[in-house]
């Protein structure tokens, strides 16, 4: 399997376990780690249906992803700042792009850059003692790793204004009732939950999952009509996959699909 200087891959069933590994930093958003994730993103291109589900978690106990790192930032000028948000801008698109889902086990803080992070995958599971925030007010700065775009659509625009204006930190237990996260789970159950949840993915059509992602990705702001024409398209879509051929066959024939994943 690849290997990463500040990531630690792991297998566990059908799940690749991705672990942003820099628990002295509180696994902080640096350079590094943030070339890591692009270059991981390229050799995932690769590997097709191989993995089911992609879980992003944070090595340690305290920390998923603490935000950025701030001696770096400190350092930066405008120019400089600029590039910085476009990667991230970049590793964010790529991340909730791929063709499979993405979990966030978040273990711990989920801070600025660690919460636009987590913001970028499918769904969030959380430990309960995470906690979320954007408190990038606090230094004079504003989210710039997505979170004024995905916080507003995750949770809706006036709840994201009271998190962005005060910088305030919640719990795990409010990022559930506010729809920020899906699941709240003791820590020592985090992983595993996040394992049978790619589990249950893995059990249908690989190109549907795919499929499904794309066109809510697409429709995503769209008004009525106009995505209802993008969900006709990707039902049209399914259709010329084998997978489809494959799981229309097996209901009739009254047996267990086994999906080409094409």
């Amino acid at each position: 399997m690849k290997q990463f200087d500040t990531l630690s891959l792991s297998t566990q069933g059908s799940a690749l376990i991705v672990t942003v590994n820099q628990p002295k930093s509180l696994n902080a958003l640096a350079k590094e780690v943030v070339n890591d994730l692009e270059a991981f993103l390229d050799w995932f291109q690769g590997t097709g249906f191989a993995y089911r589900g992609v879980i992003l978690t944070g090595a340690g106990e305290k920390s998923f992803v603490a935000g950025a790192n701030i001696v770096q930032l400190r350092e930066m000028d405008p120019e400089a700042a600029l590039a910085y948000g476009r990667q991230m801008h970049a590793v964010t698109e790529r991340l909730e792009k791929l063709q499979v889902p993405v979990i966030a086990a978040v273990n711990g803080f989920a801070l600025g850059g660690g919460c636009e992070l987590a913001l970028a995958c499918d769904f969030i599971y959380a430990s309960e003692s995470a906690s979320f925030g954007q408190p990038e007010v606090n230094l004079g700065l504003v989210p710039g790793f997505g979170g004024m775009v995905r916080l507003p659509r995750r949770v809706g625009n006036a709840m994201a204004r009271e998190l962005i204006f005060t910088g305030r930190r919640i719990k795990a237990a409010e990022a559930l009732r506010i729809g920020l996260a899906n699941r709240v789970v003791p820590a020592g159950e985090l992983i595993d939950q996040a394992v049978a949840a790619i589990e249950e993915v893995a059990k249908v059509a690989p190109t549907a999952v795919a499929n499904a992602k794309n066109a809510l990705m697409d429709m995503d702001g769209l008004n009525t009509h106009d995505a209802l024409l993008v969900e006709a398209d990707s039902f049209q879509q399914a259709f010329k996959t084998a997978d489809s051929v494959e799981g229309r066959a097996a209901f009739v024939e009254k047996r267990a699909p086994q999906f080409p994943g094409n």
